[in-house]
């Protein structure tokens, strides 16, 4: 099922409920996994799911619980409650968001806190009555949707018209903190969030002196610095407790206690409607996708990919013309009344104003480069006519 906006976890998860309900059956049950966390014990946690699943069976909401190594400030907590009888889970006293470090080490010493794995298991129908108590409006608008979505063979896509009106909120604020019917299992397993900076590091070897390095850097006079650097080197002299993560997008470069603070910059941006928070050098498409090279006045590179079979719309821009230059494979063009096979070594030339498409007809990756030339070259310059996506008018 697929998402057409961010609409964080309570929709989402309220649309899946419904769906799974409709097919398998009101008392079908879900496990609801993160797909950036990162489990190495297989055997651990299936032993846990089992556990949980027994819960779900009974009519609990179960979330599952991480023992809690370091004081971490980028996670939430769950404190625990009374053992549930008949069960190795126990009746979840509170939850509590991220807090301070001060906080974080009372309630690492406590003993009774976990971290909040944003891990769940329910029966579904147990879990839309209770989103219906405590949050009537996202079950309301996911049911909307999910009345209005057209299911394909492989997939099904969520309304945008309707979807971005459902309320943006979490599964945790929207039902789990509001419930008398949540549990929690303890996890045995091993457990890393690889979307903080701090849980990705430490998936990586350190060295003698505490530098964890992916890709290609030097390090010299630097302690307990984690860099990653996918297409430069990188030379650290004399640093300490950094996290330097060099993207074709950008480069950041935080305090290792304070990287948490990196979406007070992703705000920034979206404040400031900066490109780098909409678009990235390499963008993805239904076709392939597209990186940028090389932009300066008048004219911008781009390398595209286009997918065996795959075409881009039938379109035409108005302030750029655009040379072709064909790197792999072989590509079916229309440009203006012809049409043409450009192959390997081959380009062509598409003059501002004409109609043109580009089409990999083979049975690999066509790649090609493209020099664009004119006054604008934004993504919104086009205008299309016909598009096997179902996208239409001026938009990029």
């Amino acid at each position: 099922m697929l998402e057409p906006c961010a609409r964080n976890t309570a929709p989402a998860l309220a649309a899946g409920a419904l769906c799974a309900q409709e097919r398998y059956g009101a008392d079908c049950i879900l496990l609801v996994l993160p797909a950036d966390h990162l489990v190495h014990d297989a055997q651990a946690f299936a032993v846990a799911v089992a556990k949980a699943q027994q819960l779900a069976a009974s009519g609990y909401l179960v979330t599952f619980g991480i023992e809690p190594t370091r004081p971490e400030t980028g996670f939430g907590y769950i404190e625990r409650g009374q053992p549930i009888a008949g069960s190795q889970g126990f009746a979840v006293a509170r939850f509590t968001g991220k807090p301070s470090e001060a906080a974080a080490r009372e309630m690492l010493a406590s003993g009774k806190f976990l971290w909040n794995a944003g891990m769940f298991c329910f029966r579904a129908d147990v879990f839309i009555a209770e989103l219906e108590k405590a949050t009537p409006a996202v079950l309301e608008g996911a049911r909307q949707c999910c009345q209005q979505t057209q299911s394909k063979a492989d997939h099904a896509k969520l309304p945008v018209e309707l979807f971005s009106a459902v309320p943006d909120i979490s599964v945790d604020y929207a039902v789990m903190e509001k419930s008398d019917k949540v549990a929690i299992v303890p996890a045995g397993f091993d457990w890393s969030d690889v979307g903080s900076w701090t849980a990705l590091s430490e998936l990586v070897e350190a060295d003698a002196s505490g530098n964890r390095v992916q890709g290609d850097a030097v390090m010299v006079g630097s302690r307990n610095c984690y860099v990653q650097s996918a297409n430069r080197m990188v030379a650290a002299v004399g640093v300490d407790n950094l996290v330097i993560v060099d993207t074709p997008d950008a480069l950041l470069v935080a305090r290792a206690d304070q990287v948490q603070d990196v979406k007070k910059v992703a705000q920034q941006l979206k404040l400031e409607n900066h490109d780098s928070y909409r678009l990235h050098k390499t963008v993805h498409r239904p076709w392939g996708s597209y990186t940028v090279l090389e932009e300066g006045e008048g004219f911008k590179m781009k390398r595209i990919v286009v997918k065996p079979g795959a075409s881009l719309s039938l379109q035409m821009h108005y302030h750029r013309s655009e040379h072709w230059i064909v790197v792999s494979g072989t590509a079916k063009v229309v440009n203006g009344d012809r049409d043409l096979l450009v192959r390997t070594n081959e380009s062509t030339y598409i003059p501002a104003g004409n109609k043109h498409r580009l089409e990999n007809p083979g049975r690999v990756d066509l790649v090609m480069i493209e020099v664009q030339s004119g006054t604008y070259l934004e993504e919104d310059d086009i205008v299309r006519f016909e598009d096997k996506y179902g996208r239409e008018g001026s938009t990029a």
